[in-house]
């Protein structure tokens, strides 16, 4: 599973740093260059609640079969588009199979950890994405200098190997529906988890706003390399992350969780005051303490009250407000670096940021508190 999510991210994140300037190149504006990541993630957050429903009653492993064909599939075609109009259609398609991919991995994951290390579990196994996301967009950028097919090739290849590790991957019995289940019938989406998960949606609206324009805005301060961001920001996120989950499994999720919301706030602030080099690596400092340790702890939180059955379903909550945010931030963003620029854009995703701690201590308390499990 290590392998098979680093080879995912490693796939996605020379893609999603690139696409923005290919779209430039082929005449779209900073504003239709946000629209790339902003369609994808709008289309895989929509999605996901139907997606990872789905993957409960297929079987996460054949999903993850099929998803990581059709991603293939997007990756060559991506190479043949020289209209930016038809590439951004393209990326609605891709984020549902996106959705998919995601919530499948992260339920097969979480079935196979012990529930009292849960957090610290998931936390090893997003390593694996943390690594290749340090790797990835440098690689994308020395790819993309010579030449965009050349790239998309590269990513069908990653994405062809990942249907080969998810067919050597042992299949999982099927869970079982808990009495009476399939009589009464159960609602698709988690809607508890949902609105809990509006915190996600707060704080990863500035993370949206980091995957797509970091690099824009390095280059427009003579920051060198473009990536330096994104490679910093992984290398914060895999020297926090091993303790991060620890921590939240033995001293309780939400009293590690409320911390990382703080340092999240903090480090979109950062960018909001400069973008020169000192600016660009103290966010990237910050902002990965505290996002690398957000996730982990919250997944422990939230799944000691989903049953085992309905994890593809919480996975897909969670996911829908997570891939909201960051297409309302890659989008939203465009728009107002165009217009405002860089400073004031992520100054306003650093002050949405901050109201995540205090929706999520109202929602627990109203949500969560009153359930046995939690």
């Amino acid at each position: 599973m290590c392998g098979f999510t680093f080879t995912v991210f490693l796939s996605a994140f020379q893609l999603l740093p690139t696409a923005p300037f290919r779209i430039l190149d082929m005449g779209g504006s900073t504003f239709a260059s946000g629209l790339f990541l902003g369609f994808l993630t709008y289309a895989s957050a929509f999605s996901a609640p139907v997606t990872g429903s789905f993957a409960d009653r297929l079987g996460q492993r054949q999903v993850l079969i099929v998803t990581s064909l059709a991603l293939t599939v997007f990756s060559a075609a991506y190479a043949i588009i020289t209209d930016f109009r038809v590439m951004l259609a393209l990326a609605v398609v891709h984020g549902i199979f996106w959705s998919g991919l995601l919530s499948a991995s992260s339920a097969y994951m979480t079935s196979m950890l012990p529930e009292r290390r849960r957090a610290e579990g998931i936390g090893y196994w997003g390593l694996s994405s943390v690594l290749a996301i340090a790797a990835a967009p440098p690689l994308g950028f020395w790819i993309y200098r010579h030449g965009w097919i050349a790239l998309c090739a590269l990513g069908a290849a990653l994405n062809l190997f990942m249907a080969v590790i998810a067919w050597r991957l042992p299949p999982q019995a099927p869970v079982e529906q808990p009495a009476g289940s399939a009589r009464t019938g159960e609602p698709v989406l988690e809607w508890r988890v949902l609105l809990i998960s509006f915190s996600l949606f707060l704080y990863s609206f500035g993370y949206g706003g980091i995957t797509s324009f970091t690099a824009m805005y390095a280059d427009a301060n003579g920051v060198s390399p473009k990536g330096i961001y994104l490679t910093m920001l992984a290398l914060v996120i895999l020297v926090t992350r091993p303790l991060s989950g620890r921590l939240g499994d033995r001293f309780g999720y939400k009293r590690v969780f409320a911390p990382s919301l703080v340092l999240i706030s903090v480090g979109l602030a950062c960018l909001g005051f400069g973008g020169t080099l000192g600016w660009m690596i103290a966010s990237a400092v910050i902002f990965g303490a505290g996002f690398g340790t957000a996730y982990p702890v919250y997944v422990g939180f939230v799944m000691q009250g989903v049953a085992s059955h309905r994890r593809g379903a919480a996975f897909g909550a969670m996911l829908a407000a997570f891939d909201t945010g960051i297409g309302t931030g890659s989008t939203m963003m465009g728009w107002l670096i165009e217009r405002r620029g860089f400073a004031f854009a992520f100054g306003l995703a650093a002050a949405l940021s901050a109201l995540a701690l205090p929706y999520f201590l109202v929602m627990e308390r109203r949500l969560f508190r009153k359930s046995p499990a939690a």
